[in-house]
């Protein structure tokens, strides 16, 4: 039966779906939070990872830097403030932080006594892809740990790019489950990104998921005007829940990852870079010229892109929306991927629990 409480929380949950459903991220990685363009010289913003709130800034210099998002006076939050120089201060009594996170500075009595022994946590962050990443685990960590290569985004001959990003409310794992299951052609059958998909891979190697599908990608009215299938094998494509990330590949000159953000447990921004070797120009064999792919693609966000990923926006937040009511319900999964994607997910959560 239907039923009125809310899901089991992570620590009472007892089956592998319920358990996906709770489990968090691994911070013990690197997390796309904002674009770059977005955060300019004495901006401070505020971005979430799985609860936890960070104030992230570029100092007048130009650095980037990520501190806990609170002053540790009266615990104003600091995306509140303001960038002197290179430090985050204050809105309230004007408290000023160091990039490490240490208090640098009061700017008003201190009535005798000394400067306050105040820190706040500092977090790494680097700019890569147009995009700030920021590493919420053991810091200890975060050289160990690499963002994902991308190759065909670096140096002078890199493949045109350009991210596009959605909150949507629900779960990280039902996204997951959206953009590697092909499953779910139906909800797209006015653009087809994909069609007959039919499995021919699905395995764990690691902390890695494998899927392959043999399927028509690329037939929409529109989109199938631009790909180019004398130079492109459009008849498979290849995923990889990569945690905590996805990626796929179609005859390696169709690409995309997505990199999901954790804001709690019912809310995911996801950026979704999507990137093309080349595209044909409609109705002939010529190719789209270099300079003229990322306008082409910004038109492509706009018309096809974005519509297309609304549709799965909607899904997915019903599918959140049924899941707080009817998670007793029984679900007949029948694609094995799905489970696979599960298991990896509470399978890295649990190390995370292991290790505090």
């Amino acid at each position: 039966m239907s039923t009125t409480s809310m899901p089991p929380v992570y620590e009472d949950a007892r089956t592998r779906r319920h358990k996906a459903r709770a489990a968090g991220l691994h911070p013990d990685y690197w997390y796309a939070v904002e674009y770059e363009a977005r955060v300019p010289r004495g901006r401070v913003v505020e971005v979430t990872f799985w609860g936890t709130s960070i104030a992230l800034y570029r100092d007048q210099r130009g650095a980037l830097h990520a501190l806990e998002n609170r002053c540790g006076h009266r615990q104003l939050k600091l995306s509140l403030g303001s960038v002197e120089d290179c430090r985050l201060t204050c809105s309230y009594h004007g408290w000023g932080y160091d990039p490490d996170g240490r208090l640098a500075g009061v700017p008003h009595d201190l009535f005798g006594h000394p400067l306050p022994d105040v820190r706040v946590r500092a977090y790494p962050v680097q700019a890569r892809y147009g995009l700030v990443w920021i590493f919420p685990g053991d810091p200890a960590r975060a050289s160990e740990r690499r963002i994902p290569d991308i190759p065909e985004l670096e140096g002078p001959d890199r493949w045109a790019c350009v991210p596009v990003d959605f909150t949507w409310p629900a779960h990280h794992s039902m996204i997951v489950d959206n953009v590697s299951d092909f499953t779910h052609a139906w909800l797209h059958r006015k653009y087809q990104p994909f069609s007959g998909a039919r499995l021919t891979r699905c395995e764990t190697v690691g902390d890695r998921v494998h899927v392959a599908y043999d399927t028509e990608v690329g037939r929409g009215r529109i989109s199938g005007m631009f790909v180019d299938r004398r130079r492109v094998n459009t008849n498979a494509m290849d995923l990889c829940y990569d945690y905590p990330y996805q990626w796929s590949s179609t005859d390696g000159k169709i690409k995309h990852w997505c990199f999901f953000l954790p804001i709690d447990e019912r809310t995911t921004r996801t950026f979704f870079l999507f990137y093309f070797e080349s595209l044909r120009i409609p109705l002939t064999s010529l190719r789209v010229p270099r300079w003229l792919m990322t306008p082409l693609l910004r038109l492509a966000n706009r018309w096809l892109i974005v519509p297309l990923l609304r549709q799965d926006g909607v899904a997915v937040e019903a599918e959140q929306e049924a899941w707080d009511r009817h998670f007793d319900r029984p679900v007949p999964d029948l694609n094995p991927a799905v489970g696979l994607f599960q298991a990896l997910t509470v399978r890295k959560w649990d190390e995370h629990l292991a290790m505090r």
